[in-house]
């Protein structure tokens, strides 16, 4: 991926990225969106005030540097990172911005360290990446026959409280044109322009089957506290979002994708929001495959919070091969089980012929990840949906 000169300095670079790596890129981002405020369209802000943003992209430059030359392990990270840039309409003509920024920043960073070899070898680094970045989203803005930050007029149909805390909002194409394909597992950024005039995107996973006449997204409203901003596009679509409105929104994207289409059987493990890309597979399933054999556990803090209970049930009364198990850190609701999700208490399967897709909290997947790999499961068969820093610790 980079020439002989430039690896050594590549590798005397991890430590260094270890150390600075979050100073590096909160410069990096100031400098840029200085220089560039259009860019804050693009960018998740809410990430950038609690430095979720800066620590995910710090995570991504050591993550790269240390593993530079094992494409095995960085080429599903880069793919589910084009299929996030994709989503909100990064182009190659980004790339140049950000490269110049980011080497400023690693230069102004380092200081009398950041000796001309090392600047050389590190543009030659990005180079190298912005054309992997560049060249697999060209050709998936061409897969789907869109332009890069094509958004389509949605119509809400339907708006269900789901949860405490979740809304399920469901769209059909404005224009009465067929709805883009999809498959379980993958998600729409949807676009939120606020009193100020100030527009950001956020991407929510779609939490019905394909196959229907409408999209279904499922939005958790995230209320922040004293070290987290609360989510301004999760509680704008809380407050504002009714029956006849219209939302711009992408064409789908993402590579977590459940395996619905199969006899084999399938696990579905889930926590909070996490669910909503487990109901869509869940209802692909009841759709095309009912008698197929499928574990579903969830994971709630209580009854109060966990969505999605009447797709469930729904999916209970038509597939007599799903079994469903249901965790509940609080109260006693009838058919729950108490506590945290414990691999131990879900029914058996057979760990070499089943894949087990999962989506939750890092902590949630991390633990369920050890438990599978104790029991049995082999590591190829093991999914996750992550996002932000998350997505990379499994290269840290």
């Amino acid at each position: 991926m980079i020439s002989a000169a430039s690896r050594p300095y590549i590798d005397a670079s991890v430590p260094v990225l270890r150390q600075h790596g979050p100073a590096i890129t909160t410069t990096f981002y100031a400098n840029m969106f200085k220089a560039h405020p259009e860019l804050t369209n693009l960018f998740n802000m809410g990430n950038q005030a609690s430095g979720v943003q800066q620590q995910s992209l710090a995570s991504a430059l050591f993550a790269y540097a240390a593993n530079i030359d094992n494409a095995a392990a960085l080429g599903p990270v880069v793919n589910r990172i084009v299929h996030k840039h994709v989503s909100v309409g990064l182009t190659a003509a980004h790339y140049p911005i950000v490269g110049f920024h980011l080497l400023g920043a690693i230069k102004s960073t380092l200081g009398d360290a950041a000796v001309d070899p090392l600047m050389k070898a590190w543009e030659e680094a990005y180079g190298s990446l912005a054309k992997v970045f560049i060249d697999a989203e060209t050709k998936l803005y061409a897969d789907a026959r869109i332009e890069a930050g094509y958004l389509r007029a949605m119509r809400v149909t339907e708006v269900v409280r789901e949860s405490e805390n979740v809304l399920s909002i469901r769209f059909v194409p404005q224009d009465g044109q067929p709805l883009p394909p999809f498959k379980a597992g993958q998600y729409v950024s949807v676009e939120a322009i606020f009193d100020d005039g100030f527009r950001q995107l956020r991407q929510y996973s779609l939490s019905d089957a394909q196959g229907l006449d409408s999209m279904r997204i499922s939005v958790k409203r995230e209320e922040g506290n004293q070290n987290i901003p609360a989510g301004a596009v999760s509680n704008w679509l809380h407050r504002n979002v009714e029956v006849g409105d219209i939302l711009q929104v992408s064409h789908p994207f993402g590579d977590f994708l459940p395996d619905t289409e199969s006899d084999e059987p399938v696990v579905l493990l889930s926590a909070g929001v996490g669910i909503t890309p487990m109901i869509g597979a869940l209802n692909r399933i009841a759709l095309v495959n009912p008698q197929r054999r499928v574990v579903f556990a969830h994971a709630a803090r209580s009854a109060e919070h966990h969505p999605h209970q009447a797709d469930i049930a729904a999916a209970e009364a038509r597939m007599p091969n799903l079994q469903v198990v249901t965790f509940h850190e609080e109260g006693n609701a009838p058919g729950t089980l108490p506590g945290f999700m414990d691999l131990a208490r879900l029914p058996s399967w057979p760990r070499t012929e089943a894949n087990v897709y999962m989506c939750g909290p890092l902590p949630f997947m991390q633990a369920q990840w050890g438990a599978l790999l104790e029991a049995g499961t082999p590591a190829s068969r093991i999914h996750r949906e992550v996002f932000g820093p998350d997505l990379l610790d499994n290269l840290l």
